[in-house]
């Protein structure tokens, strides 16, 4: 029975893969148990809540095909056995109901979330424990109501139920769940009338939920208030009060390693965090403030690698040692104490050291391992210092891309230039030219590169006034080949000596590497798969051709060319060439990865998320994949 309450604590303390692991013994037991108070304890009542842990950790950590499936096991369970107070599954029911139906209302199946939101209507419990629980059964319904966007029932439900956390004896009481609930009921009704367009309402909501004591604990509900209040102010026309709030916003962001792991689940709502971002730029540039506004457009970038690579705990850079290890797994320990909204049963003063504690970890490391840093925390240079990187002889192009604009911002040594662009059908047109390119026989190629050179580079080309141009490219802009757009005289590459970064900050890092002498090259070439069609005979043949270019070049091809010989040699190497099969994919870009030959060892693919595991000292690394 210990299990029974061990594993919902692992969930609260979101260590997700111990809940799993809990959650699958507890799914295992095969016998009865009768508590003190007389509660029976089924095999069926393990199994439910085994269920139901995994419906939660799978909708908090975004999985909601597994969260419905786990949610509908957990509910038939719960369903067949009645929902008794003396299994305490009435009240564990509330929370079933509401986290599937959730889960249902975000994967689009509002019919079976609606199908939830009436059963939590028909709900009923004995008096007494009516009392209690009551609140958290119209918690759930507005939860639900929110996540399917049902504003106007939302709001409908939470004013019939006005002050529903109040009056109990325990409503104020320190670290009481109800203090929490309370806090996220409040969040969603200003939610709900954000969304539905009543914003004289919302602004009192927002700025009563601002001044709640330790609001910044709740990391999404801070946020989210933040984010929308300032953009309240814009639309209001006052501008410096609307850019502060979304700079706190921004911070609060930034606070954390990561934004993956957060309350969307509790509260029904699982908003894009880098749309503040967006917002924040689009109202720095039109103030003319080009600097800051290029300065967030860099740590917008910086936060979307910092939220991809939150869950590798093995990052290796130059720096990294046994310093920079144990500071980073003190790191990881004090924010996950934060994700465990208890903030009220705190003292103000120990939030306040953990906060305290949290920045001047992230200093050190930002001074001690300034790579690391680049890896786990949204740390960019300013301005000035990555205009010092870049050469006289040299001009750099930032694209930002979001929705319907396009920022260009155009940097040398000395000045920085800016100019908003019309992105309405980019992405189609991008996907217009990279579809014309595949035919050979085609001409259609010229007008799609001539259209995209006309909204990309005809704007800004009267800002670059040297013959090297670096690209930093953005969003759908990373799948177009800026050396073929073509001004109708010339292609891009014709004109400039074009290379590309993906994100200006990085120049900082390249700037304090030596190049050494290309004497050695580790080539792969041509690995075998296990399937003959995969074979690729000339891929084979590149590799050799390419080591007679290198004094010291070591070959491996088909079985040898392995993923384990890459971990064993790779670091010892200055060049290193890959002539091979790749898959990217797009929606879980760390999963991308090469294809080698497989052994005892590993199993062939070399993924993007490995690679940032693995210490290399390569000068230039070639991916000759298809």
């Amino acid at each position: 029975i210990d299990l029974y309450y061990v594993c919902p604590s692992y969930l609260a303390m979101r260590k997700y893969q111990k809940s799993l692991q809990c959650a699958n013994e507890l799914e295992n037991r095969d016998k009865s148990v009768v508590n003190a108070m007389g509660q029976i304890f089924s095999p069926r009542l393990f199994k439910m809540k085994a269920y139901s842990i995994k419906l939660q950790v799978y909708l908090d950590t975004g999985d909601f095909p597994r969260a419905v499936e786990y949610g509908e096991k957990a509910y038939s369970l719960a369903e067949q056995g009645g929902f008794s107070m003396w299994t305490d599954t009435d009240a564990e029911g509330i929370n079933i109901i509401g986290d599937l139906g959730v889960a249902y209302a975000i994967s689009g199946n509002y019919a079976k979330a609606s199908e939830m939101l009436h059963k939590l209507e028909e709900y009923s419990m004995s008096i007494l424990r009516g009392y209690i629980f009551e609140p958290y059964r119209q918690l759930q319904r507005i939860r639900i109501s929110v996540a399917m966007k049902n504003y106007n029932i939302a709001l409908s439900i939470s004013n019939q139920n006005e002050g529903i956390f109040e009056g109990k004896w325990w409503s104020n009481s320190p670290g009481h769940r109800f203090t929490y609930s309370k806090l996220v009921m409040n969040f969603m009704q200003a939610k709900a009338y954000y969304e539905s367009g009543n914003l004289s309402k919302v602004e009192e909501f927002y700025m009563r939920l601002l001044d709640t004591s330790n609001i910044s604990e709740s990391s999404d509900i801070y946020y989210f208030s933040l984010a929308d209040l300032g953009a309240i102010r814009l639309r209001q026309g006052r501008h410096s009060e609307g850019i502060e709030l979304l700079r706190k916003a921004v911070e609060a962001v930034e606070l954390q390693r990561s934004t993956i792991f957060t309350e969307g689940a509790k509260i029904g709502f699982f908003g894009d965090k880098q749309t503040v971002y967006k917002t924040l730029i689009g109202a720095l540039f039109a103030q003319g403030q080009y600097k800051h506004a290029f300065e967030y457009v860099e740590r917008s970038k910086a936060r979307a690698l910092v939220d991809l690579l939150a869950s590798n705990k093995d990052i290796a850079v130059k720096e990294s040692g046994v310093q920079a290890s144990s500071m980073l797994k003190e790191l990881e320990t004090i924010e996950t104490e934060g994700k465990v909204f208890d903030a009220s049963s705190l003292a103000a003063d120990k939030i306040n050291e953990r906060n305290t504690r949290s920045v001047q970890i992230k200093e050190k490391i930002k001074t001690t391992a300034p790579e690391l840093a680049s890896l786990i925390t949204v740390s960019t240079p300013p301005t000035a210092e990555i205009q010092s990187y870049i050469g006289g002889d040299k001009t750099l192009v930032e694209y930002y891309y979001h929705g319907e604009d396009i920022y260009a911002f155009v940097l040398t040594k000395n000045e920085l230039k800016a100019a908003k662009l019309d992105g309405k059908d980019l992405a189609n047109d991008i996907g217009q030219f990279r579809k014309s390119l595949q035919d050979p026989k085609s001409t259609r190629y010229l007008d799609h590169s001539q259209k995209l050179y006309q909204r990309l580079i005809k704007p800004v080309e009267h800002f670059i006034n040297t013959t090297k141009l670096i690209i930093v490219p953005h969003g759908i802009l990373h799948y177009l080949p800026f050396n073929a757009l073509n001004s109708g005289n010339s292609y891009l590459i014709d004109k400039y000596s074009v290379s590309y970064l993906p994100s200006s900050s990085i120049m900082k890092f390249l700037k304090q590497r030596k190049t050494q002498e290309a004497k050695n090259a580790l080539i792969f070439g041509n690995p075998d798969l296990g399937d003959p069609k995969y074979d690729l005979k000339y891929a084979e043949e590149e590799a050799v051709t390419i080591s007679k270019g290198f004094p010291r070049a070591k070959v491996l091809i088909r079985k040898e060319a392995t993923k384990t010989t890459f971990k064993k040699f790779g670091s010892q190497f200055y060049y290193i060439h890959f002539a091979t099969h790749g898959q990217f994919e797009s929606d879980a870009p760390l999963n991308s990865g090469l294809f080698l030959a497989k052994d005892s060892e590993n199993d062939g693919v070399l993924s993007v998320n490995e690679l940032y595991s693995i210490r290399l000292h390569a000068d230039l690394i070639t991916l000759s994949a298809c």
